[in-house]
């Protein structure tokens, strides 16, 4: 993957922070949680792109309650794989083809028509 597509990637998983899911009992900034992750978000996409040998389309931090996790969303070839690393080992901790991801012929949200 090229600088500016990671630097692309990078943006999009930065500003889906805001929405990420954050199961905290403090009244912290949700997107501030990613301050205790212990590897970068840029680190956990490059783990879930070559577990595919894929690039990835979206990436964002969630504090779930097992602990702090990226899901990266990987596309390889005509699949779409959701992969989830571990935020303070770098380990995958699952990964599974996103079907519903698959734009066969319907109509999505995605693909409006003006």
């Amino acid at each position: 993957m090229n600088k500016t597509t990671k630097l692309a990637v990078l943006a999009t998983a930065i500003a889906t922070l805001g929405g990420a899911a954050y199961a905290a009992k403090s009244s912290e900034n949700d997107a501030l949680a990613i301050n205790q992750a212990k590897i970068p978000i840029a680190q956990a996409i490059s783990i879930a792109e070559k577990q595919h040998n894929g690039k990835a389309s979206q990436a964002e931090f969630e504090h779930t309650k097992q602990g702090a996790i990226y899901e990266v969303e990987v596309v390889a070839g005509a699949k779409v794989f959701d992969v989830k690393v571990d935020a303070d080992k770098g380990t995958i901790l699952s990964s599974a083809e996103d079907k519903a991801d698959r734009h066969e012929g319907r109509d999505d949200d995605h693909d409006e028509k003006d």
